[in-house]
């Protein structure tokens, strides 16, 4: 295993090689559990704006949904 840490956003990889039927989930779960919740959410939305770029939309297109149409008082 290997750690590089060396880049402007303090991106932390790491490396495992193992063969494919040796592998198991244990080295991802290890290395997302040991980040932050901020680090996580990050990741997370990379790839949503990776996959919204592959479908041909733009990144400023993103945004949270609003679903909430109006408010008021609720009778009686």
């Amino acid at each position: 295993m290997s750690t590089k840490s060396d880049s402007p956003r303090s991106s932390q990889f790491v490396e495992r090689f193992t063969r494919i039927e040796d592998a198991d989930r244990s080295f991802d779960l290890a290395f997302w559990q040991s980040q932050s919740d901020a680090a996580r959410f990050a990741a997370a939305w990379e790839l949503v704006v990776t996959a919204h770029r592959w479908k041909g939309g733009s990144p400023n297109e993103l945004r949270l949904q609003r679903s909430v149409e109006a408010f008021g008082r609720a009778s009686g």
